[in-house]
């Protein structure tokens, strides 16, 4: 099958222009998707257009991710009730250089056939003089059809309203489209649902702009090719919760923003029923293994085979070979009981929702303190007696060691890189202790 009957099985597609499938189907063209530079690294969201151009480059079509070091100076107003904190130059370059590294794991930018590229919109837009904008891509737009696109219409009933500097942002994407169209002959513009009124603006200048016309003034052609849009649904899980988020917080692809323990997690924990989909979406996984996948839920859902199916592709993508093996060492150090190994910063990230605890370093110098004591102190038994029917039972746990004498001493060498001692009652039962 050709990319656009791929993405229209995978349910990536919810919009296209007149031809689109046509051109796809029939021809090797570039495309681009864009990234604004609002933050140093992409998030979880991020994923669905990286997957869409990584789709498009193995069906050998020559993708380019556009950072906005321009537009990301002005912010979008797709998707947003307020204005978004405008940034310096200093933070926007920044954050290029984070975004560029991590789309190097999706995208083969050295491949020698159709690379992919990672060009900064600000090359062209910085030093845009404004009167020679306005003469040349501002007379091609009505206000009224800019007041009719999703992205500024949904503003205007709002107190907040528009500003004129978010106003000029479909300016700025199309002329973005026209000169990849004018210096890289890229005909396709991908982005999600809510930028297909930016995308259609683009669509429209580069038609106005380089039409090729017959001696009788009839437009024949495009002086690259005709040029196209298609847009991709905007996802949600099947709970409602907007995607890439969790307890209303990013996911983010920066392991010191999200470590791949907790990246790995929130794929682990999806719903069953946000499987097929994701599946779909998120792995280059074909129809049979999808299928088989969707069958293991039906029928043994327990065993979240496909949870953990996805986990890894996903994880491995993102953080590689090693941040998924720090990811499932720690999950099974949460769910299997043991910590060998295992950092203190690891142990902080699996077991931060736990409760805590803080001791004076004296009572673990010299002799330390008993077991049964030390229990209470932290929190994890409310008496001594307690503590010692805890041990009887064989359920004590400091660090990995089960405690089989109440009166066993905490002592300093306990402490995990010095900082952190975990207790466990049973299995699941944690509490950690920090030095005060």
């Amino acid at each position: 099958m050709n990319v656009f009957e791929e993405l229209k099985w995978r349910g990536m597609i919810f919009d296209a222009t007149p031809g689109a499938e046509e051109m796809l189907a029939s021809e090797k063209i570039t495309c681009y998707t864009g990234f604004d530079p609002t933050a140093s690294s992409l998030h979880m969201g991020h994923l669905i257009p990286i997957m869409a151009l990584a789709r498009l480059q193995k069906h050998g079509h020559s993708p380019i991710a556009i950072v906005g070091g321009g537009t990301g100076m002005i912010g979008d107003p797709s998707g947003r009730s307020e204005e978004r904190l405008l940034l310096n130059r200093d933070t926007i370059a920044r954050n290029v250089a984070g975004i560029r590294a991590q789309l190097g794991r999706f995208l083969d930018f050295e491949t020698t056939t159709n690379p992919a590229r990672l060009i900064n919109n600000g090359d062209w837009l910085l030093d845009l003089n404004l009167i020679d904008f306005l003469r040349d891509t501002g007379k091609h737009f009505t206000v009224n059809y800019m007041l009719g696109k999703e992205s500024v219409s949904a503003r205007l009933g709002r107190e907040s309203g528009v500003s004129f500097t978010e106003f000029s942002y479909m300016l700025l994407q199309a002329y973005d489209y026209l000169a990849l169209y004018r210096d890289h002959g890229c005909r396709l513009q991908l982005g999600g649902s809510d930028q297909w009124g930016n995308i259609l603006a683009g669509v429209d200048l580069i038609k106005r702009v380089e039409p090729v016309t017959a001696a009788s003034g009839a437009v024949t052609g495009y002086r690259r090719g005709e040029p196209h849009g298609l847009v991709y649904p905007l996802l949600t899980s099947a709970s409602g919760e907007k995607f890439g988020k969790s307890q209303g917080q990013n996911i983010w692809l920066n392991r010191a923003l999200t470590s791949p323990y907790r990246f790995y997690q929130y794929w682990l924990n999806s719903d069953d029923r946000d499987m097929g989909k994701y599946l779909r979406w998120f792995t280059f996984l074909g129809q049979s293994e999808i299928a088989d996948l969707e069958e293991a839920v039906r029928l043994e859902p327990k065993k979240r085979v496909a949870q953990r199916t996805l986990a890894r592709a996903v994880t491995v993508a993102v953080h590689g070979q090693d941040g998924l093996e720090e990811a499932e060492k720690a999950t099974n150090a949460l769910f299997g009981g043991s910590v060998a190994g295992l950092s203190a910063e690891q142990i902080e990230d699996v077991l931060g929702g736990a409760p805590r605890a803080q001791i004076a370093r004296s009572l673990l110098e010299g002799e330390g303190t008993p077991f049964d004591r030390f229990a209470v102190l932290a929190g994890l038994c409310a008496s001594n007696a307690e503590a010692r029917r805890l041990v009887d039972q064989g359920g004590a746990y400091l660090n990995d060691l089960r405690i089989d004498d109440p009166r066993f001493p905490v002592r300093v060498s306990h402490l995990i890189e010095g900082r952190v001692i975990i207790l466990r009652r049973g299995a699941r039962t944690y509490r950690l202790v920090n030095l005060a």
